[in-house]
């Protein structure tokens, strides 16, 4: 039986698999279809893995003879011996979890470094929603309703530049997207980014 072709790439993939030293051992946590594992052993020869809450991602990866298992997030990372992987990967992701402060602390422990890329609430069109409308956004970025989205823990860039603090983490690279996911070719503080970047992708160690 044939197996389906994946989906068109999503553009950040790109950003994050550029972030990724070649043959790095990565751990893709919440990998969903197989995408971004698919591009880093192709473009960077990386050893894969992924862990997958959905059956049906779990399945797809599987198929197209990715390593993954199922698991949660929030739960699941504990399993994990410390420094397992050189990079963990949490890519659109952070938002959905239950305990994002947790979760960021297992990434951190688990990898030697950690790539988080999350939307931006900061944004100035969700502002504006809020502020105009009077009613939750729904965006490129943010496709849900407020009744039916997966996303429970919203944050700006700079809520998140707080976590990395709390956390003691360093930042060792930081990429502004615009909505389409592609990186936004000059630099600015992050306070200008906070209003205007749509998505943000972090490269984190201890």
């Amino acid at each position: 039986m044939a197996i389906a072709p994946l989906p068109e790439r999503r553009v950040d993939l790109e950003v994050v698999a550029d972030l990724v030293q070649p043959g790095a051992r990565v751990l893709d946590v919440g990998c969903g279809d197989g995408g971004l594992l698919h591009l880093l052993a192709e473009k960077r020869g990386v050893d894969g893995r992924g862990i997958e809450l959905s059956q049906q991602g779990v399945n797809e990866c599987v198929a197209r003879g990715l390593s993954v298992i199922q698991g949660d997030a929030d739960t699941d990372l504990e399993d994990y011996p410390d420094d397992s992987f050189d990079y963990v990967i949490l890519s659109q992701t952070l938002q959905a979890t239950r305990d994002p402060r947790l979760v960021m602390a297992n990434l951190l422990r688990i990898g030697r470094r950690a790539i988080v890329s999350f939307p931006n609430f900061g944004h100035w069109r969700i502002r504006a929603s809020l502020v105009l409308r009077g009613r939750m956004p729904v965006t490129q970025n943010l496709p849900h309703a407020w009744y039916e989205t997966p996303n429970i823990h919203f944050c700006t860039i700079r809520d998140f530049l707080a976590l990395t603090e709390a956390l003691d983490a360093k930042v060792e690279r930081a990429v502004a997207l615009n909505g389409n996911g592609a990186r936004i070719p000059f630099n600015a503080p992050w306070e200008f980014w906070n209003l205007f970047g749509e998505q943000a992708v972090f490269l984190l160690r201890r």
